[in-house]
């Protein structure tokens, strides 16, 4: 997915509400954009960080930048819009371009499923259904190792407990964590962070339900996925 508008460097001043940030623009403009992300960005919100924000002119948007990317100065970049993995994970799966999930006829978002829940896509038209939910992966504390939750989630493990349920009447479940960073080959689970969502993970495997990773490639100018990455179990 390209930009659709060039993006602009800038330094973080603060993160607050969740989902506003005051920055700094490269010329000296301080500005508040919107946080796509309600999580706890640990590690990616200090004062300073320099980030990539996007413009925008639209009359009904009541703030004119959005932060997209924390640029590590490395050479690495992590994406912060949390609402991203699902508009790329669609358009790869109505494309067949996801390694791990066969080609299906139908892709379905946001079906209803389970006690009160929607699953992110229900893909449909060979074999058993496949309901996918899908997760957004920005915590790194130990080089080359994403982690997931950065933040307690009692709906993640909610989500689990229904895949579960899913593969018992028959169904093929998967839980997809897309990995926001290019700094990461990786995926593990922060039991420190949340012991409840890891015991979850576990319960859920034993009874079938799939883990598939994937990471991307960032830069200022776009955002793609990348390639299937282990998932350490």
């Amino acid at each position: 997915m390209v930009f659709s508008t060039p993006l602009m460097p800038a330094r973080l001043i603060r993160r607050y509400k969740r989902f506003l940030a005051d920055i700094r623009l490269e010329d000296g403009r301080e500005v508040t954009a919107h946080c796509a992300n309600p999580g706890s960005m640990m590690g990616l919100a200090e004062p300073g960080t320099k980030l990539w924000a996007e413009p925008n002119d639209d009359p009904r948007k009541k703030l004119k930048y959005g932060w997209r990317l924390v640029d590590h100065e490395n050479g690495h970049f992590t994406g912060v819009d949390t609402s991203l993995p699902n508009r790329l994970l669609k358009t790869a799966l109505i494309a067949h371009k996801v390694p791990g999930l066969p080609d299906y006829d139908l892709v379905r978002p946001e079906v209803r499923y389970g006690e009160n829940s929607r699953i992110d896509f229900l893909l449909s038209g060979q074999g058993p259904d496949t309901y996918v939910e899908v997760k957004s992966v920005t915590l790194s504390r130990t080089p080359g190792l994403a982690e997931f939750p950065d933040s307690v989630t009692a709906r993640g493990a909610k989500h689990l407990d229904e895949l579960g349920n899913m593969v018992a009447q028959g169904h093929r479940a998967v839980m997809f964590y897309l990995v926001q960073r290019t700094d990461c080959d990786v995926v593990g689970f922060a039991r420190d962070i949340d012991p409840t969502y890891a015991e979850a993970v576990a319960k859920a495997t034993a009874t079938g339900v799939q883990c598939l990773a994937m990471s991307c490639a960032i830069s200022p100018v776009a955002i793609t996925l990348d390639k299937i990455i282990p998932v350490r179990l």
